[in-house]
C-alpha cells in the first residue's frame, strides 16, 4: 500500500505536519498560525538566541547550513516559520512583529525585506525543512494500525 500525502495538509497539521515537526526539532513553541489557510506558525523560543546560535542549531538539527540575512543586532525570542518555498510569507512575519522568520527558500527581494524591516531571515532549505512530516505521519499510522512503514529520504540540496 502506498500513502499519498497531500502537501499543504501535511505542512499544516498541528502535530504531524512539517511545520510542527520543524518546530519540535528547532525548539520553537507555537503560539498560533500565520494566516487563514493555517500554513505557517509563529511563536517563541524558551531562551533568547543570537543569530549565530540559531544558525548553529539549524546546522546541527537539519544537517544544512542556512542562508542567513541579519535584520540587526537584536536577539531572537519571537519567531515565525513556514517550511518549504514560503519566503513570500515574510510580510506576514513582519506584521506579527517577530524577531526572526524561518523558511526553506530565499528570493532576491527577501533579503531587502528582512534588512529594511529589521527581521532576521533564515532560509534553511526546502527539502531540509519539509522532510519530517511524512515520517511522523508514517510512525503515527504504524502505531494506530499495527503496520510497518518505510520512509525513503532522497536527499536534495535545495
Amino acid at each position: 500500500i502506498s500513502l499519498l500525502g497531500y502537501h499543504l495538509p501535511l505542512d499544516a497539521h498541528p502535530e504531524l505536519g512539517n511545520n510542527a515537526q520543524l518546530a519540535k526539532r528547532l525548539g520553537f513553541t507555537s503560539d498560533g498560525v500565520m494566516n487563514a489557510e493555517g500554513v505557517g506558525n509563529y511563536g517563541h523560543l524558551d531562551t533568547e538566541l543570537t543569530v549565530s546560535e540559531l544558525t548553529e542549531r539549524m546546522q546541527q538539527q537539519l544537517l544544512r547550513t542556512p542562508t542567513v540575512v541579519s535584520g540587526g543586532d537584536h536577539l531572537i525570542k519571537t519567531i515565525a516559520w513556514c517550511t518549504g518555498g514560503a519566503q513570500s510569507y515574510i510580510g506576514q512575519a513582519i506584521a506579527l512583529g517577530v524577531d526572526a522568520f524561518v523558511s526553506g527558500e530565499i528570493s532576491e527581494q527577501t533579503t531587502h525585506e528582512a534588512r529594511e524591516n529589521g527581521i532576521h531571515y533564515f532560509a534553511a532549505g526546502h527539502h531540509a525543512t519539509e522532510r519530517y512530516g511524512a515520517p511522523a505521519l508514517g510512525e503515527y499510522l504504524a502505531k494506530q494500525f499495527d503496520i510497518e512503514h518505510l520512509f525513503i529520504d532522497v536527499d536534495n540540496p535545495a
